[in-house]
């Protein structure tokens, strides 16, 4: 006798599946998970600044 019956994880696993498809689906119809557009920007260095410890 288990904790919990096998269609509680059929649903969990249907349900994260559908939530899974259906973020997927709102970030794509958005433009924001397009490959040409990375969603981390290309890191930049700082300018360099004099010593100014003297």
């Amino acid at each position: 006798m288990g904790l919990f019956k096998a269609d509680l994880y059929r649903s969990f696993g249907i349900g994260f599946a559908l939530g899974a498809l259906v973020l997927t689906g709102v970030m794509v119809a958005d433009g924001r998970a397009s490959f040409g557009n990375p969603v981390i920007p290309a890191a930049q260095a700082a300018p360099a600044l004099p010593d100014q410890t003297r």
